[in-house]
């Protein structure tokens, strides 16, 4: 059994706490154990009520090298300063794949990824390391992720779309195939990507409708 900290208290943890419930069930025995939780901010691990402990905060932590990691926290910009933070100290994260995800036995996934629920990974696809694959997201076939990407729920990358690192893709986002994503953008949720992006851009609808039609009355 491995024993494992989540790095983080608030809702990203909470899910990847309930992932790992989901995948001890699908197994014959509890092979994950929870040891408890790091947060600067102890209120995120009050407010989800969590049955294990709280064992401090980030910044004060005392490494444990008999422990294994997961990174509880969404937000890019602690995200990848954290992980590095603990690799440097020896640490060793683990990955946690749902056991609803579909994933193509030709496909890699590195270190300290997280796929959730029903999510897809395709034929030839790379998913770098410390990712996040949200819920109900599919990832196509030969399409290649680099590190720390945060993708949300339900986006859609074509096949072969090549992504760099530390890339935030919004829910309902998604590409035609063959575009490349370059590092540290942000891409609002619902866009089509049909074209390719640099790097630190951020892409989002600059104009919001909303249309009402009525019938006329006869």
């Amino acid at each position: 059994m491995k024993k494992v900290i989540i790095i983080g208290a608030g809702g990203h943890a909470a899910e990847i706490r309930d992932y790992i419930m989901h995948y001890n069930k699908s197994q014959s025995y509890n092979s994950i154990e929870v040891i408890g939780y790091l947060d600067d901010d102890e209120s995120n691990y009050h407010h989800y009520n969590y049955s294990e402990p709280y064992l401090g905060s980030i910044k004060e932590y005392k490494f444990d090298k008999s422990k294994f990691y997961l990174m509880g926290i969404a937000n890019l910009a602690f995200r990848r300063t954290i992980i590095e933070k603990f690799l440097a100290a020896g640490a060793e994260f683990i990955s946690l794949i749902h056991p609803t995800a579909l994933i193509s036995p030709s496909a890699k996934i590195g270190k300290g990824v997280v796929i959730s629920h029903n999510a897809s990974v395709g034929p030839k696809a790379i998913i770098g390391d410390y990712c996040v694959l949200n819920s109900r997201c599919t990832i196509g076939h030969d399409s290649v992720l680099g590190k720390y990407n945060f993708i949300s729920p339900q986006v859609a990358i074509s096949g072969n779309t090549i992504i760099g690192n530390e890339n935030m893709l919004g829910t309902n986002c998604c590409t035609i195939p063959s575009i490349k994503i370059g590092n540290r953008n942000k891409i609002a949720a619902g866009m089509v990507l049909y074209k390719s992006v640099g790097d630190g851009e951020t892409v989002l609808f600059r104009h919001k409708e909303r249309l009402i039609i009525r019938e006329v009355e006869k």
